[in-house]
């Protein structure tokens, strides 16, 4: 007689999370939802914020800092730290043979980004950024109308991110901590997402208008508060950036990238000012069509989409290069 079958155990990839504050609770939340891995270790300079994600895993080990996180025996990191610490601490996680899900931006400089991106090559492991905008159901659905050739050859993108607040930490107005202000912070999303719909064509001219405080941004010592720029691609796309801190638009937020071709266009927008209810609709001349519509739990879906494949086994992606792309073009915005 034939003997029973027994199913082989399959080990859940081990997490640490490094920084655990809003976002990095609210990134928890969403990949332990998943099933996909477990929560291993927790570390946050803050106790109480280490207690507050300890709710959400509580058989997770508070621990000091990122070496006792790779002490844990973890299989990926997550980290949420300020944007100084991001490159440093990717690679030492990389380098001990670790993935990383790491907040934007991955590097203060295109430098510091393709060194990130080396040494996940090198180390054979999963890298993704939480460029959360690209998993909106709308972008989604836009992408897909681009891919399809519905809206003709693309000529121009606009692109506006206004934010009626600042960030409320003060390494982000320090231009050594940052690596810039609205741009980095907003406009990242934005250049990303241009980019990424498109399928990654090269940017070959920018120019750019920086401001602080309503005066043009002149020196190092600050970043701005306002942005505007031009990006030619490959293509011979023009793409238009505007985003800005503490703009008074009269709403909390205005975000938007719009797409023209020559069959039609394409939008995502928010709604109502919202951060976080986005309308997409499908414009033919003077007649739209709603692609998607509120609600749509978009905000994790970057975290947890990184724990299922790492969960599933992937390692090294190519297309974490394109990161670098993005990166170019932002210093590029910058004059650097």
């Amino acid at each position: 007689m034939e003997e029973p079958r027994t199913r082989a155990t399959v080990r859940r990839p081990r997490l640490g999370f490094l920084g655990v504050g809003w976002i990095g609770r609210h990134r928890m939340e969403a990949i332990v939802q998943t099933g996909a891995a477990e929560v291993a270790a927790i570390a946050d300079p803050s106790p109480d914020m280490a207690a507050e994600a300890g709710k959400l895993a509580p058989g997770a080990e508070v621990v000091a800092g990122l070496d006792e996180i790779l002490a844990a025996d973890v299989d990926g990191v997550v980290i949420a730290t300020p944007s100084a610490l991001h490159a440093e601490q990717s690679i030492a996680a990389l380098n001990a043979g670790v993935a990383v899900f790491c907040q934007k931006p991955l590097g203060r400089t295109a430098s510091e980004t393709q060194a990130v991106v080396n040494a996940a090559r090198a180390a054979d492991r999963l890298l993704a950024v939480d460029l959360s905008y690209r998993f909106t159901e709308g972008m989604q659905r836009i992408r897909e109308q681009i891919a399809a050739g519905e809206l003709g050859r693309v000529f121009a993108v606009d692109l506006v991110f206004h934010n009626a607040y600042g960030p409320d930490k003060p390494w982000f107005y320090d231009p050594a901590l940052s690596g810039g202000g609205c741009v980095m912070d907003l406009g990242v999303h934005l250049v990303d997402l241009a980019l990424w719909a498109l399928d990654f064509p090269a940017v070959t001219e920018v120019s750019s208008q920086l401001f602080a405080g309503g005066e043009p941004l002149v020196g190092g010592d600050k970043v701005e508060d306002y942005a505007v720029a031009n990006l030619e691609l490959s293509t011979g796309t023009a793409v238009q950036l505007a985003c800005s801190w503490r703009l008074q638009a009269g709403c909390d937020a205005v975000i938007g990238a719009s797409f023209y071709g020559t069959l039609g266009g394409a939008a995502l927008k928010n709604v109502g000012g919202s951060f976080y209810d986005f309308t997409a609709e499908r414009y033919r001349g003077t007649v739209r069509e709603t692609l998607s519509g509120p609600p749509d739990a978009w905000g994790g879906r970057a975290a947890a989409d990184w724990a299922t494949r790492l969960a599933a086994g992937e390692r090294f992606d190519p297309a974490c290069e394109r990161l670098v792309d993005v990166a170019r073009a932002l210093d590029a915005i910058y004059g650097r």
